[in-house]
């Protein structure tokens, strides 16, 4: 089989409705699941996805919505999952087609909630799919800027490093420029921290630290991701790469991060349930806490960012107080 063959994507929110766009500047047509049929028939009335990024006209002849997983599976050579991690396993609970022979590709930027283990090796595990078969897409890259077909760059991670390319191939367009690597569970470790550390800039945002702490606040988080990849998973990395620092560096400054938005409420004084409420959308670094938390409690990595963000979530402890015992720690 050719990559990417059939495509299904499998998820309704931004980031989903950015691939699906991405994905159809070059496919003829898309199998598109998505879990409610009232979303389907108001998608296909309105022309775009009625909840998220409105903006993005879709020509609905060529999707082929689907609200059985199963159905939308069976169709499919290449299955692009773009749920948020906490949903995953809802999703996959109903799912009896076999998916081993199949192209995954996850570009869901969380931990497997209960699990504790990243997306990939989660199908590897419990859907023998086997290494060479699952590819991850990360970036610098929100949605929003693809939407309004700003410039981004994706990153296409997979052990098989012919099928990466070919996949790149296929997504890279007008807007969207494509590199490959072979690090795939850095990537993943990598996209679930930097959501992490951006609650924690936000967070001082809300505060009133200024652009020169925030600085130093990344300068620090870069240092902590370098040492927490380097024990998860020891290979020859360049954390100054963009799909390492360059996804930090947009997710922890740009308005549109919504991890970032989350942590400036949580900073401002709201509790963690009431910015969830008011924001309506899944901020993953606040699942990617307490999962990064346990993981590294058998690995003994200093993470004091981390612990920091987690002790403000989950320990309640005031933001504050929390920061400022973080900041006496930086230099």
């Amino acid at each position: 089989m050719k990559l990417p063959g059939k495509i299904t994507i499998i998820g309704g929110g931004s980031w989903a409705t950015a691939i699906a766009k991405i994905v159809l500047n070059n496919a003829d047509s898309i199998n598109w699941y998505l879990r409610r049929d009232d979303r389907i028939e108001e998608f296909k009335r309105l022309g775009h996805n009625p909840a998220y990024l409105t903006s993005v006209q879709f020509d609905i002849q060529r999707i082929h919505f689907n609200s059985d997983v199963n159905a939308a599976v069976e169709e499919a050579d290449t299955l692009i999952f773009v749920t948020p991690s906490p949903y995953l396993k809802l999703h996959l609970k109903k799912l009896k087609a076999k998916i081993r022979d199949k192209f995954i590709v996850t570009a869901i930027k969380g931990i497997v909630p209960d699990e504790n283990v990243i997306v990939s090796e989660y199908f590897r595990k419990n859907y023998k799919v086997p290494e060479t078969n699952i590819a991850v897409i990360s970036g610098p890259c929100h949605a929003e800027e693809v939407a309004l077909e700003r410039l981004s760059y994706l990153t296409i991670g997979c052990k098989d490093l012919e099928k990466a390319d070919s996949f790149a191939h296929f997504l890279a367009g007008a807007y969207i420029k494509t590199s490959i690597s072979q690090d795939v569970s850095g990537i993943e470790y990598a996209s679930v921290l930097k959501n992490i550390y951006a609650i924690a800039a936000g967070i001082c945002s809300g505060l009133n630290y200024g652009d020169n702490f925030q600085a130093v606040l990344v300068s620090n988080a870069i240092e902590e991701m370098h040492r927490f990849l380097a024990i998860v998973n020891p290979v020859d990395r360049e954390v100054d790469d963009s799909v390492y620092l360059g996804d930090l560096l947009v997710t922890a400054y740009s308005n549109f991060s919504r991890n970032r938005v989350f942590g400036t409420m949580i900073g401002k004084g709201y509790s963690v349930k009431s910015a969830q409420i008011e924001m309506e959308m899944v901020a993953e670094g606040y699942y990617g806490t307490k999962c990064i938390k346990e993981i590294n409690r058998h690995l003994h990595v200093n993470m004091p960012i981390v612990d920091a963000v987690y002790n403000i979530l989950y320990e309640r402890i005031s933001p504050l107080i929390e920061i400022k015992l973080l900041t006496d720690s930086f230099r």
